[in-house]
């Protein structure tokens, strides 16, 4: 979709959309989860841990950090990137206002 297009839909459904993009590739769900799992910032080391190339995860830290979930400091020579907590609670909350939303086990499709 094209930014352009963006101001036709709701507030709600540009955020849900712009974390789901976020999430949309196994390599930025592995990235998160590592920053989790270390409950600190990480430099160098993310490259260690993904099997692919530094600019390839450049590439994917940079979605992430586009949609907020994760912030990074310059340390020296290298990124420091951590998790945004602010952020990350606004992504839980978008993301269980869509699936919360009533079942539809009586829908009689196709």
């Amino acid at each position: 979709m094209g930014a352009s297009k963006n101001h036709a839909f709701a507030e709600e459904e540009n955020t849900v959309s712009k974390y789901a993009k976020a999430l949309s590739h196994p390599a930025r769900v592995l990235i998160l989860n590592l920053l989790i799992e270390k409950k600190a910032c990480v430099c160098g080391d993310i490259v260690d841990e993904i099997p692919l190339s530094q600019s390839t995860v450049s590439q994917h830290l940079k979605e992430l950090k586009a949609a907020g979930l994760i912030k990074g400091e310059i340390e020296g020579t290298s990124v420091c990137y951590c998790i945004d907590a602010a952020e990350w609670e606004k992504a839980k909350t978008a993301l269980k206002n869509l699936f919360e939303r009533p079942a539809l086990t009586d829908l009689k499709c196709c």
